[in-house]
């Protein structure tokens, strides 16, 4: 067996933790023999769910941490002062090497901060960008950024875009994927002053398979593999579309039942339909990596559930196989 992989897990981190996370770490190393999860909590929590499973005993360890950081906190002075919480002792894993990636549900504020402060940013990187994917009509786009940097400038961008190229080229496997910047028009002298300014640079930047603008209402079609803004427009976009995506859930429950002729129409296509919409969630990606540290962190949704927690911890084994950091750095430094 080749070197594995090792992910450690904030084990108490998310709504539903740790029954969903340790749940997510079972399934993941039965799903991948190219996996060790470190479960980072607290002891008693972890083994008391972990004793509910059969699995490798030796692809999952408990490493004890006596903390936890609340989603309201302050998520610099959370880092500052539980230094025995499961996120800082999990981001200090992978800083000490004793881990490649690091995966949370956790406070998004503490995961944002320790990742810049405890794993590191990449030589010349100026800004890491949490970057998800999300489904469309062709498979998926890398929404980069949102949620980690509000106030981005335009050579941030730039970067976003490098380190967009090679996570869907090596991570995706989609050759010379396609790079657009959301825009209130296909034009490109619309937009606000962020947009005009980087606009240009993106066009002229060799590194990257730059094709325009992009309008929020074409990304679900697929236009474009990189969707590129700053963390605000990102996460309007993010929260828009898994909102839009719940509402239309609801609406096509009720469709399905609201009459005997409806009904039996949704039992004739209900196998149908329940593939159609797996193709379209989001938890098949797993979590949102951020981009351009010196190891892996994802951050998955708060409320996320066991298949998304095993799928963020499965993505790290790709990522960490195909370099991705390297790979970044040296694209970053061209």
């Amino acid at each position: 067996m080749s070197e594995l992989v090792r992910v450690a897990v904030d084990a108490m981190g998310g709504d539903n933790a740790p029954f969903v996370t340790v749940k997510g770490a079972v399934d993941a190393i039965k799903e991948s023999d190219a996996l060790k999860v470190f479960l980072v909590g607290q002891e008693s929590a972890v083994n008391e769910e972990l004793a509910k499973y059969d699995y490798d005993k030796n692809r999952i360890e408990v490493v004890n941490a006596t903390e936890i950081i609340e989603m309201a906190e302050p998520p610099v002075m959370a880092i500052r002062t539980k230094k025995d919480s499961s996120i800082v002792k999990a981001m200090y894993m992978v800083n000490h090497g004793e881990a490649d990636a690091y995966v949370s549900a956790g406070s998004t504020g503490a995961t944002l901060v320790g990742g810049q402060v405890i794993v590191g940013r990449l030589k010349g990187v100026d800004r890491a960008p949490l970057a998800p994917l999300i489904p469309t009509e062709k498979g998926s786009s890398l929404l980069i950024d949102c949620g980690a940097n509000v106030d981005a400038r335009s050579n941030h961008l730039v970067q976003f875009a490098k380190m967009g190229t090679v996570y869907m080229e090596n991570v995706m496997g989609k050759k010379n994927p396609t790079v657009a910047i959301v825009n209130i028009g296909a034009e490109e002298e619309k937009g606000n002053a962020l947009v005009k300014e980087t606009f240009p640079l993106l066009k002229n930047c060799p590194d990257i398979n730059f094709i325009g603008s992009i309008e929020a209402r074409d990304i679900p079609a697929g236009e474009a593999d990189i969707i590129v803004c700053e963390a605000f427009t990102g996460n309007v976009i993010l929260k828009m579309y898994e909102g839009v995506a719940k509402s239309m859930m609801h609406v096509i429950k009720k469709g399905l039942m609201s009459n005997l002729k409806t009904k039996i129409g949704a039992l004739l296509i209900k196998n149908d339909l329940k593939k159609s919409l797996a193709d379209y969630s989001m938890d098949q990606y797993g979590g949102a990596p951020m981009l351009g540290l010196k190891g892996l962190v994802v951050k998955t949704h708060g409320s996320a559930n066991e298949v998304e927690v095993k799928n963020s911890i499965l993505q790290c084994v790709t990522f960490t196989q195909q370099k991705i950091s390297e790979k970044i750095s040296e694209k970053i430094s061209q």
